[in-house]
């Protein structure tokens, strides 16, 4: 009898969404909503990311996100400066979340699911797209649009919106 099963079963029902989510947005809210009724536990990985220049350090992309994701019971937000590897496995991964919001997505997604099969290859990755009213949103335009004056209301979560009204000194509106 094989002991090593159960717990591979185990695994698959955590799920680890990574990302830099600077700052989570709908888009980012809507995959947790669609994908928290089909794990146990998900646990949204906040990379620290410091190549990517981010606005929000880690610690407010944390809280930023605990905030906005807070009605999921079964959602738990870290922040991790690891290889993603080691970041699953640290908290017991076995499924690996990533969103497609356009073809233009999916070169990329393949590549890094391709890498992250050979670095960790009992986890799977799943695709889930977001509603169609999400799927034009992404972190980098929300940014710029707070950062130019714009409204980002209907885009991310009121805490995600006064934060970058913050950030540049503007109230939200």
């Amino acid at each position: 009898m094989n002991r090593e099963a159960p717990a591979a079963v185990d695994r698959t029902r955590i799920a680890v969404y990574p990302g830099t989510f600077d700052p989570i947005t709908n888009g980012h809210i809507d995959l947790v909503s669609r994908a928290a009724p089909l794990f146990e536990r998900i646990v949204v990985g906040v990379a620290e990311s410091p190549r990517k220049g981010p606005a929000f350090t880690v610690e407010e992309r944390v809280e930023l996100a605990r905030r906005a994701l807070a009605e999921f019971d079964n959602v738990e937000v870290r922040g991790f400066s690891s290889l993603l590897a080691h970041f699953v496995a640290d908290v017991g991964g076995g499924v690996l979340l990533r969103g497609l919001r356009a073809v233009s997505d999916f070169e990329y997604e393949f590549q890094m699911a391709s890498m992250n099969r050979h670095l960790i290859p009992e986890v799977e990755t799943l695709f889930l797209t977001p509603a169609e009213q999400y799927s034009f949103i992404s972190s980098s335009l929300v940014r710029e649009i707070a950062r130019l004056g714009g409204d980002v209301a209907g885009f991310v979560h009121p805490a995600v919106a006064a934060a970058l009204a913050h950030k540049w000194s503007r109230p939200p509106r």
